[in-house]
């Protein structure tokens, strides 16, 4: 009962305290309070940056797995000779999956050119395909996160007789036409070749930022051979039976290294990239650098609490007699530690209420400008509480423990 006396004593002095030096107060806090915010923005913003692009990179499926012949992940611009090296994934492997693997359900293979970049016209308008690919009927089956808002995907019997039929993204339909419906049997030239739109994709949900464009530009696998008869960079997707996944993947890795002469001693020579792995390859990413941020933002933390003991130190000072006082009338030192200790946290601790408050704030206006899902979770406001009053506690020591040494007598002849 007397330690919860004491300790209420101590709270209500440090409050009276800041209550008179409101200015002073605010500005020993200053530091803390944008640490926090900092440190409430860093941690909402990492967070909500990693569960979209985890959400995007899982929305193909969780069965699903994908091969090239390079490494798959962030190149860096420019790819090692010995990937460059390495011979194209064809039509003939992907088939020698589908059929020589029991656990792979489903097969596609989607075809690029990148030589240059592809144009859609439509009359006057025109609009830049980013992702210009040929590809077989199969494809939404493989890939789940193909929607269509408008029409349909082209059938197989179309892709058989290299039809010039296409499906465009919803951006594309939208730059190109007054109204989605209007897309559906329209002619369009890519590249100077004539197509008719049999369908429009939906826009992913989601995505990087304000900018994301779906310009997906999609025809048959071989009408694109037909046009582009140079082009070779394929990918395989591949589609197992549900829980067979892992399944699925060693076995096509076998199907492909046999028939790509791999010596059993000798790694691939091409990649298989589910979407777990990609999702963890990510997180690996993302981890790194959120914890680079986090330190530097832990630097505004610092300053604050420095000012915050300058301020400390300061009081220490200026109540020298009032210390004197409370030691002739019977306080203790450990008393006195506690009044400043409490005295510091409560100042950085009111920073950090100001910051998670004003954070908070801000990162409700982050879906309003972009489509990152930022939610202020409960473990972050904990964090960032803790964390200012932790400094309150670790910068308080010093000022705490001069003012607890203080000689009473030395102290009440203070002028």
């Amino acid at each position: 009962m007397k330690l919860q006396q004491n300790i209420r004593e101590n709270f209500e002095l440090a409050i009276d305290t800041v209550r008179e030096h409101k200015l002073r107060s605010f500005l020993a806090v200053l530091g803390v309070t944008i640490g926090v915010l900092l440190m409430i923005l860093v941690v909402v913003l990492v967070e909500g940056f990693r569960t979209t692009i985890q959400d995007e990179i899982t929305s193909s499926g969780v069965n699903t797995a994908w091969a090239w012949r390079f490494n798959q992940g962030p190149s860096n611009g420019r790819r090692p000779r010995e990937e460059r090296a390495r011979k194209p994934l064809t039509l003939e492997d992907g088939n020698a999956v589908l059929q020589l693997c029991p656990a792979v359900k489903q097969m596609t293979i989607a075809i690029y050119n990148w030589q240059k970049p592809h144009s859609v016209r439509y009359q006057n308008n025109e609009v830049q395909g980013d992702e210009f690919r040929g590809t077989f009927a199969t494809y939404p089956e493989v890939d789940s996160s193909e929607f269509m808002k408008r029409g349909r995907f082209f059938t197989e019997a179309e892709n058989t007789h290299r039809e010039n039929v296409i499906v465009i993204g919803e951006d594309v339909a939208t730059a190109l036409f007054p109204t989605l419906d209007d897309a559906l049997g329209k002619e369009v030239l890519v590249d100077g070749s004539s197509f008719m739109v049999v369908g429009v994709f939906e826009k992913p949900v989601g995505g990087i930022g304000t900018n994301d464009q779906d310009r997906r530009v999609v025809i048959p696998y071989h009408t694109f051979t037909k046009i582009f008869p140079a082009s070779f960079e394929v990918f395989i997707g591949i589609l197992a039976y549900p829980g067979k996944l892992d399944t699925a993947v060693d076995q096509a890795r076998e199907v492909l290294r046999r028939r790509r002469n791999v010596p059993y001693d000798k790694p691939d020579d091409f990649s298989i990239q589910t979407n777990a792995e990609a999702v963890q390859q990510f997180n690996d990413i993302i981890g790194g650098v959120a914890l680079v941020i986090v330190v530097l933002s832990s630097i505004g933390l610092l300053i604050g609490g420095i000012g915050v003991m300058n301020i400390m130190l300061v009081s220490v000072t200026e109540r020298t007699r009032e210390i004197g006082v409370r030691k002739a009338i019977g306080a203790r030192s450990r008393d006195i530690t506690w009044q400043f200790l409490f005295e510091a946290m409560t100042l950085t601790g009111t920073g950090g209420i100001i910051g998670i408050l004003v954070g908070s704030g801000v990162v409700l206006l982050v879906p309003e400008v972009s489509s990152l899902k930022a939610v202020v979770s409960l473990w972050a406001v904990i964090l960032g509480f803790t964390v200012s009053v932790g400094i309150g506690l670790l910068f308080g020591v010093w000022p705490a423990t001069k003012a607890a040494r203080l000689n009473p007598v030395e102290a009440l002849r203070y002028e």
